[in-house]
């Protein structure tokens, strides 16, 4: 009897070890399945603009297709470009003007856009004085602190104040000697009586009485690709699988913002401002929202890219169009 119980035990234990070592070898292998591909992503500005690049980040859409996203900031289109094009960041994340100028200074391993998140120009018109019933005509004579010269929210703002009427070398004081990123704290030491901002800023000036938001350049500026990502041919060429990935990690995200409650989308972006709230974020997400700010796809029409250049064309920046089909990678 005793010798059954044994030959019992011992059966018993041989099997829980099997059992073990084989669970031991399928997560060996998960492990080694899921290993993450590692990629650096240098973003124009840190904004609640971008919800939907950050639901994908929060909500693990990047990590479901094998995808560790290591985000940067990189302040201005400028720099977004050339840390591409130093390979200090595999993908590039800011206007797709970026792309037009890489490409006409000559440079050979070039950047193609492969998606879009935003449609239209995410900045705000801000006034120092709370101004009842306001239009363009009310910034003639003034100075705006407009961001830098050639950039999209400058020349969003040229391209609308001439579709008004408004010429803005005469009839205004666009101030483009200030830093993107130091335009709010220039507005509150006293520069300008306007200043264009991204959101949460421009939402944080009117808390604090510094400021009071009067227009939105994306309703004034009409449909663009306005952020979007690009990468060197090179890269592309070397990991379409991995961008055809991100592309659709992104998607995700858009569709959940386009799903999902203002206040949904906030709780799920909070960890990428913790210094704002959830009541503040929804605030910002239902602006953007109000406006059609974020696309259905990542896909962006030849009208939308002509129209992009339209404006820099008008802005002096270049003179013919680059075709759409240059700067376009479709895997």
């Amino acid at each position: 009897m005793k010798k059954k119980v044994m030959i019992g035990i011992v059966a018993g234990i041989l099997v829980f070890l099997l059992a073990a070592l084989v669970l031991f070898d399928l997560n060996k292998g998960d492990s080694k399945d899921n290993k993450l591909t590692e990629v650096t992503l240098a973003e124009v500005t840190h904004s609640i603009f971008y919800a939907p690049q950050y639901v994908a980040i929060e909500k693990g859409y990047f990590e479901e297709v094998g995808i560790d996203i290591e985000l940067i900031l990189t302040s201005g289109a400028d720099k977004v470009t050339a840390a591409v094009l130093s390979k200090d960041a595999d993908i590039g994340f800011c206007g797709s003007e970026g792309t037009i100028y890489v490409y006409q200074g000559g440079e050979k391993d070039y950047l193609k856009t492969f998606a879009q998140l935003t449609q239209k120009d995410g900045s705000f018109i801000v006034a120092r004085e709370k101004i009842n019933d306001f239009t363009l005509e009310d910034l003639k004579g003034k100075e705006i602190l407009g961001g830098r010269a050639g950039g999209m929210p400058e020349m969003t703002l040229e391209y609308a104040l001439k579709e008004n009427g408004i010429d803005p070398k005469k009839d205004v004081n666009i101030n483009t000697s200030i830093e993107f990123a130091s335009m709010g704290g220039a507005f509150i030491g006293g520069e300008g009586d306007f200043v264009t901002l991204f959101e949460p800023n421009a939402l944080e000036l009117e808390k604090e009485g510094y400021g009071y938001v009067v227009a939105s350049l994306g309703e004034l500026g009409g449909i663009v690709p306005y952020t979007s990502y690009s990468a060197r041919i090179s890269y592309i060429e070397e990991n379409k699988e991995l961008i055809e990935d991100f592309t659709k990690a992104i998607q995700k995200g858009i569709d959940y913002v386009h799903n999902h409650s203002d206040e949904e989308v906030a709780k799920a972006i909070i960890n990428q401002f913790p210094d704002t709230s959830i009541e503040d974020i929804a605030k910002v997400v239902k602006r953007y929202r109000d406006i059609d700010a974020w696309p259905e796809t990542t896909e962006f029409s030849e009208d939308s890219f002509n129209h992009l250049q339209d404006i820099m064309i008008d802005y002096g920046v270049i003179d013919k169009k680059v075709p759409y089909a240059k700067l376009m990678y479709r895997g």
